[in-house]
């Protein structure tokens, strides 16, 4: 099986307080332009890197509906099922 390395050279816009930062950088850290970016690259893009997301379950109830009734008439049936008040006293 081969194994390409593939170099890419591209232009790319840095916005005034990344390339004063880059710029810092490279005084600093006495290495290039290049280096500075490409490291800057490696770990932006490995941050990203996020681990999955737990399951969602959602929470099951007991419900008094049974297979076959029509919810869009769920008001009629509530009324049916509330207990009827009594008279006042």
């Amino acid at each position: 099986m081969a194994v390409f390395h593939i170099m890419m050279r591209t232009t790319i816009t840095l916005d005034p307080d990344v390339a004063r930062d880059v710029e810092r950088r490279m005084s600093e850290e006495g290495r290039s332009f290049k280096e500075i970016v490409n490291d800057g690259l490696r770990r932006g893009l490995a941050a990203t890197v996020r681990e999955p997301l737990a399951r969602y379950e959602v929470a099951t109830f007991d419900s008094p509906v049974e297979p076959g009734i029509d919810l869009t008439k769920v008001n009629q049936l509530l009324d049916e099922e509330s207990p009827k008040p009594g008279p006042e006293r």
